[in-house]
């Protein structure tokens, strides 16, 4: 009887999914991945960056694939970017946000965000309501927001930039006349661990019926 029972227990221990060292990385990955509400307690507007660390354009291209998910007015997926890494672009890119140029100083990528007007909010050209290109810079808006999210869960840090030469920029990168120039995005990694805003009182911004 006790052969009996060793047998099937050796049996049951045979038939075990082997697991190799990738079942250790794979454990470690997740338990190092955040949470989405840690993506959304520990992202902060960054203003001084790590002049030590660098992103790669794999790290880049890996980013972009999250933010081609964001939803769009029936799906005309109207934003587009042009990503600044080189040394020449990114020091031209500095010299045309203001007064943010010493604050992105170290950041190794910048990124500007455009739309194309007369897509989001159309249907055969015409404006579906008074909001017109608002829907494109709407869309542009979402697309940014998984730019940024997707950023933090990747251990990066983002400023998004609303002072910026958008003619200097549209010089600079070539972007096309029918593109509205939104925003500079930094990216990079942050320099110390920045104050938690404080936030309006919640009965302020949220109604309910």
């Amino acid at each position: 009887m006790i052969k009996k029972y060793l047998l099937i227990a050796a049996t049951a221990f045979l038939t075990l999914p082997a697991c190799n060292n990738n079942c250790q990385n794979d454990k470690s990955a997740a338990s190092s991945s955040p949470s989405f509400d840690e993506v959304l307690t520990t992202r902060r507007s960054i203003r001084s960056y790590d002049a030590t660390k660098k992103i790669s354009e794999n790290e880049v291209r890996e980013l972009f694939k999250a933010v081609q998910e964001a939803p769009s007015w029936a799906n005309n997926q109207p934003t587009k970017y042009y990503v600044a890494m080189s040394k020449e672009k990114v020091e031209a890119v500095q010299n045309l946000v203001g007064g943010n140029k010493d604050r992105i100083a170290n950041a190794p990528v910048l990124i500007v965000s455009t739309f194309e007007k007369g897509k989001s909010g159309f249907f055969n050209g015409n404006a579906a309501n008074e909001i017109g290109d608002g829907w494109g810079a709407y869309d542009n808006g979402l697309s940014n927001c998984y730019l940024i999210m997707k950023a933090r869960a990747m251990g990066f840090d983002t400023l998004i930039m609303g002072m910026r030469d958008s003619e200097g920029l549209r010089k600079e990168f070539n972007i096309p006349e029918n593109e509205t120039v939104m925003a500079v995005i930094s990216l990079g990694y942050r320099d110390g661990e920045p104050k938690q805003p404080g936030h309006r009182p919640f009965d302020e911004v949220i109604n309910f019926f």
